[in-house]
This record gives C-alpha cells, structure tokens and sequence, in this order.
C-alpha cells in the first residue's frame, strides 16, 4: 500500500490556522472535512507532492508564433501548500498511520463493558 502514496504527504497542523488553508492546494475541499486529534488542538492537510531529482530543459514550440524556447525545470521538491513550515511535522504513509493510531488521535474503545 506504500507505493499508491509514495508522493503524498501530511501535515499536521493547530487547529487555530485553518482559516489560512488554500484548499485549492491540498487533497482535502473544506475545513469541515478536516480530521481533528482528540482534545481539538490538531489536525492534519494532505497533498501530493514531485520530487525532480536532477535538473533537466524541455524545448517547446509556442502555438501561436511557431517559435522554439526551452524551459528548465530545476531539481527540487514541490507541490507543498502555501501553508507548509517546518514548524510543523510533515508525515509520509506509514508514518500518519502509526500517529493516528495513537490515543492522540484516536479515542480507546473500552472493550470490558459488563
């Protein structure tokens, strides 16, 4: 199951910014769909993001005048949300599932009910 998010990460923010969310740039639509960890102080936005490894030039030919021009595309990551520091946790695949199992994010079921 890895490998279908390999590109994809989260991050886990306060609750107390989300009005400064661009939904346009994350995989959520809204702050209602937005999980929340337990006592309401966290949440957590998701996206996809394109590692380019090396830096490399594609040539083009502009539509209209018929003309060539290269583009050079660097090395780098991209696709984070405005939104995104380091001041926050940003979790791969495995690592949000681990952290939403945690009683921080997920309520204890008491299973000995008489």
């Amino acid at each position: 199951m890895e490998n279908e998010f390999t590109n994809r990460r989260w991050l886990v923010i306060p609750t107390s910014i989300t009005s400064s969310i661009n939904f346009d740039q994350i995989i959520q639509n809204s702050a209602e769909t937005l999980r929340v960890s337990i006592d309401g102080t966290k949440t957590f936005i998701k996206y996809d993001l394109e590692i380019v490894e090396s830096s490399y030039t594609i040539t083009h030919i502009d539509a209209d005048t018929g003309e060539e021009f290269v583009e050079t595309i660097e090395a780098g990551t991209f696709g984070r949300p405005d939104i995104y520091s380091d001041d926050y946790t940003e979790y791969n695949y495995s690592e949000i599932l681990a952290l939403l199992e945690t009683s921080e994010w997920t309520q204890q079921i008491d299973t000995n009910i008489s």
